[in-house]
């Protein structure tokens, strides 16, 4: 894939991500591709990748908007900086502005995304949120043993 074409299908992604446009959003993925996200888990195919979008994202989520900025590609490797805000729907939530920084992972293959993953800090996400204290504790808690537990970290720690 060229730069050229990386950025246009990442244009096609934030855009049909910012409609809650699921079947285009999942268009942009191999029919066996992998969404990763760090709230609702691993998504599996199209199907699902357009079921986290509509059903997940924009049900605790309103003025979504995700942008991607700065990519670059190396032919079956992308990455870009990534901006969204969204404001929540969640009741206990509701009404609280989120802004994510992050880093966007794609792996691509055959004009597509086969395999997406994103860095980003979920504990300042929480915080805008308003998630309390000893709750937002427990979920960061969570979230560094199960990157502890991926193979690949697995791997490298062990090295």
């Amino acid at each position: 894939m060229t730069p050229d074409e990386f950025a246009n299908l990442l244009a096609r992604f934030s855009a049909a991500a910012t409609a809650g446009d699921g079947k285009t959003f999942a268009a942009c993925f191999t029919e066996d591709g992998v969404y990763h996200d760090y709230i609702y888990g691993d998504h599996k195919g199209r199907d699902e990748i357009a079921h986290m979008l509509e059903e997940l994202f924009h049900r605790d989520a309103r003025d979504y908007d995700w942008r991607m900025i700065d990519p670059v590609c190396n032919g079956n490797l992308g990455y870009a900086w990534s901006l969204s805000k969204f404001v929540s729907t969640l009741p206990q939530y509701e009404g609280n502005q989120v802004v994510i920084d992050g880093m966007s992972r794609f792996e691509l293959r055959d004009g597509l995304i086969a395999d997406y993953r994103e860095s980003v800090n979920g504990g300042v996400a929480m915080a805008q949120l308003g998630v309390e204290e000893p709750r937002l504790a427990g979920v960061l808690r969570k979230w560094a043993r199960q990157l502890r537990e991926r193979p690949e970290v697995a791997r490298y720690l062990k090295s």
